[in-house]
């Protein structure tokens, strides 16, 4: 029996499965199962600090008139939302007794969420994942104050809470190794590569903007495993969980030889349900066998990009030598 286990910001997992943040995490009853599945862990579904906002802006609409009662509609909005979130925190963890229950916060602004996750440690969440995207549309942006802007939301969620703080970043970053290792040092416990967001597409028909299906593509994954590789290479002790693309068993192989210490799954489970975990449990543990590995730890980042021979190929960004050798054939 090959030891599926893996350390994940801190957390010991009984294999690297992580069950992303989406609809699919949302009720207590739902984690239970998750858990009866084979799940390393599961991170709730995010409470999205523009929701709490969009609803407090949708009551106030015909507010106009009584200018006092929008500081009250707002906070019992926010507290609302809030109160609910940590519910179903606490019944999940009522369901789920063997794996971490993490807990996510999609977020923007530094000062939002501190208090808050004070009382997400104390409804009893293993961990806190920050769900972090900002798009910024000023021409005049500066770089480096959106860095800053994610450093500030880590370093104020960090002085409060003793759980383990994830970060979960997008790939939009041309310095993403600078990132992790700022957040490292802000005090991250884990960093996820990469977090998927809304996004649009075209009605040509219509001449209208439409929403883009949702989910994840398994050619995304290409992109997912370069960054891994090399910001496990070049980030000394930060564990990652890759996310984006892993649709199947050999992708979390792969996820795991870059150097990530767990993967997350969304879009697969969406697609072929509670049963892919099992399905992808057994195939790892048969991949480990026919390759002589007894635990995870011993093939993760074999494949980093400090570890590896050909590394030079995570850096390769042109396609000149796939086709001039194409144009051959």
């Amino acid at each position: 029996m090959r030891n599926l286990e893996t350390n994940y910001a801190g957390l010991r997992l009984r294999n690297p499965l992580i069950v992303g943040s989406s609809g699919l995490t949302n009720k207590a009853e739902q984690i239970g199962r998750w858990e009866e599945a084979g799940a390393g862990a599961v991170v709730l579904k995010s409470l999205f600090e523009e929701q709490i906002e969009a609803q407090g802006d949708a009551l106030m609409v015909n507010a106009g008139d009584y200018p006092e009662a929008e500081d009250y509609v707002r906070n019992y909005v926010r507290a609302h939302g809030r109160e609910e979130y940590l519910q179903l925190i606490r019944d999940s963890k009522a369901a789920c007794h063997t794996i971490p229950v993490i807990a996510s916060v999609n977020c923007y602004r530094a000062d939002t969420w501190e208090d808050f996750a004070s009382e997400i440690e104390r409804a009893g969440a293993d961990a806190i994942e920050l769900n972090v995207f900002y798009l910024d549309t000023d021409i005049h942006a500066d770089s480096r104050e959106l860095i800053n802007r994610y450093c500030a939301i880590l370093k104020g969620v960090r002085r409060r809470v003793s759980i383990p703080v994830i970060m979960k970043i997008g790939k939009g970053f041309s310095t993403i190794p600078a990132l992790v290792s700022r957040l490292q040092g802000f005090g991250a416990d884990a960093v996820v590569l990469f977090n998927r967001y809304y996004r649009p597409d075209i009605d040509i028909e219509r001449c209208r903007i439409v929403a883009a299906q949702p989910f994840s593509e398994p050619s995304e994954l290409g992109d997912t495993l370069r960054w891994t590789a090399i910001v496990a290479g070049a980030v000394e002790g930060m564990p990652l969980a890759a996310s984006t693309g892993v649709h199947t068993w050999q992708d979390a192989v792969k996820c795991i030889l870059a150097g990530a210490s767990a993967v997350q799954l969304c879009s697969a489970l969406y697609k072929h349900g509670a049963k892919l975990l099992p399905e992808m449990l057994e195939q790892i543990g048969a991949w480990m066998e026919r390759t002589k590995y007894e635990s995870v730890e011993e093939f993760r980042g074999r494949l980093s990009f400090s570890n590896a021979a050909d590394a030079s190929m995570y850096e390769r960004t042109q396609f000149m030598k796939y086709i001039s050798s194409r144009e051959e054939m």
